[in-house]
């Protein structure tokens, strides 16, 4: 009965959206360089379908199908109700079809560095250095408390990538937390929660890059000077740090859908590498997994400097070569190099034979696809909505028009761009919307809360791409720590939703208290 209630329902949303794309019928705003008419082109309609997508995700659980559903929702939208046009929007589009999505080469270099690493990992357990470093790790740390601290702090030490940082954590810790009953939830939340948040308060990292590409140049402060007087008011990233740390210390603190998913660890265990049929090698030590992942950051390391510039001649600065690095490149020639490093570990030695090596790599692809498949999805729906359909544009003209109260601004700027960025998945497309309005409107408008709105904006961000089904970091979490992606999503909402709740009362009041000056404001 509820499975036939749901066909209905998503049959119900696809005919609505069908009806709507073909009664608009008075042309739209221009919506791409052929002068195509797009009747819901920045208009609220363009809000429907990440609605769709993320409700149906909630409700059925099923991100696949939903996922699928919103992108048709997108396409019938864009093509005022034509088929055909639908049909080539989906696949063919170059701004939001599937087909150019996959031919990007960012997203193809982090789609080769999501199977290498899926390789990469099903070896090390194949050759047994997963299960070395888990009986090695299980009697240094032995609590399940003392665990999840570890993992905690191994995601505050990788802020150079959020990629990086998810997958890294899920393959190292993942063992450990196995054998302390930590549930697989519990683990993609510490990843989450100290991938993404890390990440926005470290200076030397992409994000900082990006957030600094966005900021106007022609404001009073640099870019720089502004991403570094932001971080003490980027509340949601350092209370999100902060909870990660109090929920591990805290004994039962855990609640809602998680805590439900502990007691089924606790009770039920996790299932082992041993009852999916998969035996690894007797001899395997804790430098088969130790030395990989030493590999594979150094090489992370040096290849985002080489494709940043770094060592071309022109002077560049770490900073600089960071920023300006292709990181899907960088990380997927990071990862072949790791491969070739797990061969010449595990081959010579006879813990894998030529054979069984490249099974393990075979199993790794097969493991890495469903992420594969979620991730093209999400990059499609986010194209749809961010090219196609301009819904970041629609949302940034409401608050621009809006005359909303001086005081109110950080407050507001925290509940928008988390509104977007949980729509659109993508925390970076949201900088590059709302941090040039925000930063002209203050500075005119009211220049002593420049930095306060700037923290909000990003703050809201990573709010927002933190907990949204649609967001690549969140679908990487559930794939570094092996948890159902909507799971994942499902047990870490509440969590996100009360830091968030917070930090909605903490800009209210550095709102009200900017005329004191931002350190007195910062302080209170």
């Amino acid at each position: 009965m509820r499975k036939k209630k749901l066909i209905v329902m998503i049959c119900f949303l696809v005919i609505v959206a069908v009806l709507i794309g073909v009664s608009v019928v008075t042309p739209g705003k221009v919506a791409d360089p052929d002068n195509y008419a797009c009747a819901a082109y920045a208009t609220v309609f363009a809000l429907l379908p990440p609605v769709v997508a993320i409700a149906l995700a909630l409700i059925t659980k099923e991100v696949y199908s939903s996922l699928f559903t919103g992108i048709i929702v997108g396409a019938l939208l864009y093509s005022n109700g034509n088929l055909e046009l639908m049909m080539n929007t989906m696949f063919f589009n170059e701004s939001g079809g599937m087909v150019f999505k996959l031919a990007n080469s960012w997203n193809i270099g982090i789609l080769i560095f999501l199977v290498m690493l899926g390789m990469l990992v099903a070896l090390m357990n194949k050759a047994g250095g997963s299960a070395a470093y888990g009986s090695w790790a299980a009697g240094k740390l032995r609590s399940g408390t003392s665990a999840q601290l570890a993992t905690g702090f191994l995601g505050c030490l990788i802020f150079i990538d959020d990629y990086f940082n998810c997958f890294t954590v899920g393959t190292v810790m993942r063992p450990v937390t196995d054998k302390h009953k930590v549930s697989r939830e519990k683990l993609a939340y510490l990843i989450d929660a100290t991938a993404a948040p890390v990440c926005i308060i470290a200076p030397i990292s992409s994000w900082a890059a990006s957030v600094i590409s966005y900021y106007p140049t022609d404001g009073t402060m640099t870019g720089m000077q502004a991403f570094l007087r932001a971080i003490p008011m980027n509340l949601y990233a350092i209370l999100s740090i902060v909870m990660v740390f109090w929920l591990c210390i805290r004994k039962k603190g855990d609640f809602g859908p998680m805590a439900a998913a502990q007691r089924r660890a606790e009770e039920q265990g996790l299932q082992n590498l041993m009852e999916r049929g998969e035996q690894p090698s007797s001899k395997g030590r804790v430098l088969d997994l130790v030395i990989p992942i030493a590999a594979l950051i150094v090489f992370s390391i040096f290849s985002m400097l080489y494709y940043g510039g770094y060592w071309n001649g022109e002077g560049l600065s770490l900073f600089d070569a960071f920023g300006a690095t292709d990181a899907g490149t960088a990380l997927a020639m990071a990862s072949l190099l790791s491969l070739i490093v797990a061969f010449l570990l595990f081959v010579p030695r006879r813990l894998l034979s030529f054979r069984e090596f490249f099974q393990g790599i075979v199993s790794g692809i097969q493991t890495m696809v469903p992420a594969c498949v979620i991730l093209t999805l999400a990059w499609t729906i986010s194209g749809v909505c961010r090219d196609l359909l301009a819904t970041g544009d629609y949302v940034a003209g409401v608050v621009a028009a809006s005359n909303m109260p001086v005081m109110l601004i950080p407050a507001i700027m925290f509940g928008v761009s988390a509104m977007l960025s949980f729509a659109t998945g993508t925390s970076w497309g949201t900088f590059g919307i709302l941090i040039p309005i925000i930063v002209s409107v203050c500075e005119t408008a009211a220049p002593e809360l420049t930095v306060t709105a700037l923290s909000a904006i990003l703050a809201g961000s990573v709010f927002g791409d933190h907990c949204s089904p649609i967001s690549d970091t969140t679908i990487m979490s559930s794939t570094g720590a092996g948890c159902a992606h909507i799971d994942h999503v499902s047990t870490q909402l509440p969590y996100s939703l009360t830091v968030a709740s917070v930090c909605v009362a903490g800009y209210l009041v550095a709102g009200v208290s900017a005329g004191l000056g931002f350190g007195t404001s910062l302080l209170i």
